[in-house]
């Protein structure tokens, strides 16, 4: 029978985090919600207590945890502010980790140190116009001259690559072709490190989204960009590879931050039930409501499961992309499917920006379609199945 109870260095982790998510994000997150700000005081306070650095060994600044670590820590601020919590996520486990993960020593000293304490953000530079779920279309391209690689091509939804604190994006890019043996094309796809301020990298205006209102996301323009060959990210003609290791492991994570929302569905819904008044009794004294929210919880619960199963695999060493799919595509099901409930619950309150469902019912759908669909989640799992 697997144990899933926590050590007392993750249990004091997790109890750290969730008063700072009650105390410093929660009261903030409806202004920034609705200005559409970057939340920069939350994010150098989260730098303080070290949580940018939570996976990365202490030589890079960071605090010697473990990813597990990171997503009990994702969890806790999900419950509050999704916002918050996607930028984190993103900050380590797709802008530090890959350096950490495919860096040369050079690399990992150069960005892991500002990245780990939060001084800095990194992007995840993948999707395209044309390459969403088919990442392998990637029309990016970059060719090695003079000892640079001078970079063209767009690229669209990158979190944390507009602020005054990002620092550099990791990008996909074409760097050479060959011909397969039936005669079709092979894309040579490797990644490189383009720091923020290299002329020719435009962070195009952020996007006006249904959620995620303080996360900073931003189309990509390269126009001939040029950084040194050495700026290569682990071994030519394996960036394709490398990032979908990256996202594997990110599922994990956005699984714990969609898990947190799920919870604090409830915590809220629970809440609520025993305040309104309705009929001469609270709401929760009626079946239809204790239903409703027991049926929240169950689906709180077995996200965490899951979460904490595809990262008890990864630990372990384990193979672990078929339960981070299961993890990632539960989580986020579960995540929406409280928001709506969560709303429902409220009624008209619900509809309002001000109460956190409100905002949990908008940003959760992006839950089931961010760092992998559900359909591309179902997709991995049919083929472990060998279907």
């Amino acid at each position: 029978m697997p144990d899933f109870a926590l050590s007392e260095d993750h249990q004091d982790l997790v109890d750290t985090v969730r008063e700072f998510a009650d105390e410093v994000v929660a009261p903030a997150s409806a202004k920034h919600d609705e200005e559409h700000s970057f939340p920069y005081e939350i994010v150098k306070q989260m730098g303080e207590l070290g949580l940018f650095g939570l996976p990365f060994p202490e030589e890079y600044g960071g605090m010697g945890g473990d990813y597990f670590a990171l997503a009990l820590a994702l969890e806790q601020l999900g419950r509050v502010d999704q916002s918050v919590a996607i930028t984190l996520e993103a900050g380590v486990s797709l802008g530090a980790m890959p350096i950490y993960r495919f860096g040369t020593e050079e690399q990992r000293r150069q960005w892991l140190p500002m990245l780990a304490t939060g001084e800095a953000l990194a992007g995840f530079g993948l999707t395209e116009p044309e390459a969403g779920s088919d990442a392998g279309g990637t029309k990016t391209m970059a060719r090695l001259q003079d000892g640079e690689w001078i970079i063209n091509g767009r690229k669209e939804f990158i979190t944390n690559s507009g602020t005054r604190i990002s620092r550099l994006v990791t990008v996909t890019a074409v760097t050479g072709t060959s011909e397969r043996p039936d005669g079709s094309i092979k894309k040579e796809i490797s990644t490189i490190l383009v720091p923020t301020d290299t002329p020719g990298f435009t962070a195009e205006k952020a996007y006006n989204k249904v959620g995620w209102n303080a996360s900073d996301t931003h189309p990509l323009t390269l126009d001939d960009v040029r950084v040194p060959e050495a700026n290569l990210l682990g071994e030519r003609g394996r960036g394709y590879a490398n990032f979908l290791q990256i996202l594997d492991e990110g599922r994990i994570a956005i699984a714990a931050l969609a898990t947190g929302a799920a919870q604090g569905c409830v915590e809220e819904a629970v809440t609520y039930a025993k305040q309104r008044q309705a009929f001469g009794h609270n709401i929760g004294h009626y079946q239809s409501i204790q239903f409703k929210i027991a049926r929240m919880q169950a689906r709180a619960h077995t996200a965490r499961l899951a979460y904490y199963d595809a990262a008890a695999r990864m630990l372990a060493g384990k193979p672990f992309k078929t339960e981070s799919a299961i993890a990632k595509m539960v989580a986020g099901e579960a995540a929406m499917d409280n928001a709506r409930d969560a709303t429902q619950i409220f009624g008209g309150f619900g509809f309002i920006n001000e109460f956190r469902v409100a905002r949990h019912y908008r940003d959760s759908k992006i839950l089931e379609v961010g760092e992998g669909t559900t359909e591309v989640q179902l997709m991995l799992i049919a083929r472990q199945l060998g279907l």
